[in-house]
């Protein structure tokens, strides 16, 4: 009996040995490797939409909660959901489409929708998104931790999502537009 117990120990020490180099999930924890963002358009972000040498066509357009812009000409376009270059191309072909001689178009994001920080940060609120914002980056912005902070967790409620997901705090979490970071309080 005690062979067999040796033998288990033993399988077990190997199992939990080959499982560390990965990020595995802790109770309630997702690891790293799924917290992908994907920086689409959604309602709330401000286009800047230039069409050369036509200057009542040129100007920052902002995506209505219906996902939509008005755009002179054209009228509405879609815009929630799609990348810049599809929304370029979209106005490059339909002002081409009878409105504009041969039109030039470029589509920039002026402004991207704010990011919410909550919890044990000295300076909680609504703070401006930047591309490449992680969770240290974020929680920087609103002033560092509390002295209650669990500077070892962080929640992440994504902007289409219904429910905040909990995350290691590691340098490297990134976080999306619209996304709400809460920094939870610790107990000890």
């Amino acid at each position: 009996m005690k062979g067999r117990q040796l033998i288990f120990g033993f399988m077990l020490m190997t199992i939990i040995a080959s499982v560390g180099g990965r990020s595995t999930a802790i109770a309630g924890e997702e690891p790293l490797e799924t917290r992908n963002v994907v920086i689409g358009l959604a309602p709330g972000d401000t286009l800047k939409i230039t069409t050369y040498g036509e200057l009542t066509l040129t100007g920052d357009f902002v995506i209505s909660p219906a996902g939509t812009i008005s755009f002179p000409l054209i009228g509405v376009v879609k815009a929630a959901g799609f990348e810049v270059p599809a929304i370029q191309k979209a106005l490059t072909t339909a002002l081409a489409d009878g409105y504009v001689l041969d039109p030039k178009v470029t589509v920039d994001v002026a402004h991207f929708r704010p990011v919410y920080i909550l919890g044990e940060v000295n300076k909680p609120g609504e703070y401006p998104f930047a591309l490449g914002l992680t969770v240290r980056g974020a929680v920087a912005k609103a002033d560092g931790f509390t002295y209650r902070a669990n500077e070892k967790r962080a929640f992440i409620k994504g902007a289409s999502e219904t429910a905040e997901h909990s995350y290691k705090l590691t340098a490297d979490i990134p976080v999306a537009p619209g996304d709400t970071l809460r920094i939870g309080e610790r107990y000890f």
